[in-house]
């Protein structure tokens, strides 16, 4: 028993020994990591004011933070680890981040996907903060765009939350990137009509409204024969954001109504004749 009591006791002395010994070495790497957190929040306000004076959008200043912290904090705790085992060389510690970054890389895919994604959408801009946006049946205001995704708010008031690999990879259709908007609708009048005159009294009635830009102007064609009908396509310029675009409707085919009901002219609807194949009585009171 006591021969045991000795050998353990030899391995304890020579464990607290080699503690002892790497003391300095710890204390070193402490410092290494403590002077690591400083230097952290200098560059982190420095990159925050140097970007800011290039009135750069607040997500793309804070992937820039991101990135330059994590450096910053990869060259600390690497040199830190080689203070304390000397052993590890630079050249090992590089290979095995590279190896561990492999397998994180393939675990955590879609995130780093997304990530990347993210930043190219804040370098290249190709829709801002307040833009309407359509991509795969979402459409809605841009709110915030982030490293991993995009909030979209929908017409009806609902936030969704789009990952950036979708907007990065998926047509994507900006609604508001410029100010006006072409919008269409179909009228159609009967074809007992006259077709030069309905066309005037379409025109004098579209052009004058408030939501209806004349430059570009607005144009007027007869479309197709329809089923009771001449169907017109009258086209206009309006606002681009889609209030703009169903106030301006609701103006157009209101003024249209009035206008060719002012002048006359009949906007057909569906007749519809019923043949009976044997004679029909009909009962009178």
């Amino acid at each position: 028993m006591g021969k045991a009591w000795s050998i353990i006791d030899g391995h304890l002395r020579a464990m607290a020994d080699q503690a002892i010994g790497y003391l300095p070495a710890i204390s070193i790497a402490i410092l290494i990591v403590i002077a690591t957190w400083i230097a952290d929040k200098i560059l982190d306000r420095i990159v925050a004011s140097a970007m800011g004076r290039a009135r750069l959008r607040r997500g793309l200043v804070e992937v820039v933070q991101k990135l330059t912290s994590v450096l910053l904090w990869i060259l600390g705790l690497l040199i830190a680890t080689t203070v304390i085992f000397p052993s590890m060389t630079p050249g090992r510690l590089v290979t095995a981040v590279g190896l561990g970054s492999i397998a994180i890389g393939f675990a955590f895919k879609d995130i780093f996907e997304n990530f990347i994604a993210g930043i190219l959408i804040l370098f290249r801009e190709p829709f801002r903060l307040g833009d309407y946006i359509e991509c795969s049946d979402i459409e809605g205001q841009v709110e915030r765009i982030t490293i991993r995704d995009t909030h979209i708010r929908q017409v009806d008031g609902q936030r969704v939350v789009i990952p950036n690999a979708m907007l990065f990879k998926d047509p994507v259709t900006v609604r508001t990137d410029q100010d006006l908007r072409r919008t269409t609708i179909v009228c159609g009048v009967a074809y007992g009509e006259d077709v030069d005159k309905a066309r005037d009294v379409i025109r004098r009635a579209v052009e004058p409204l408030r939501s209806v830009r004349t430059d570009p102007p607005v144009q007027i064609f007869a479309q197709a024969f329809g089923a009771s009908s001449i169907d017109f396509e009258v086209t206009w310029w309006t606002g681009s954001r889609p209030i703009d675009i169903r106030i301006s409707r609701d103006e157009v085919v209101a003024a249209v109504k009035r206008g060719l009901d002012d002048a006359g002219i009949e906007i057909p609807f569906p007749y519809r004749t019923l043949t009976f194949k044997e004679p029909v009585s009909v009962l009178t009171p």
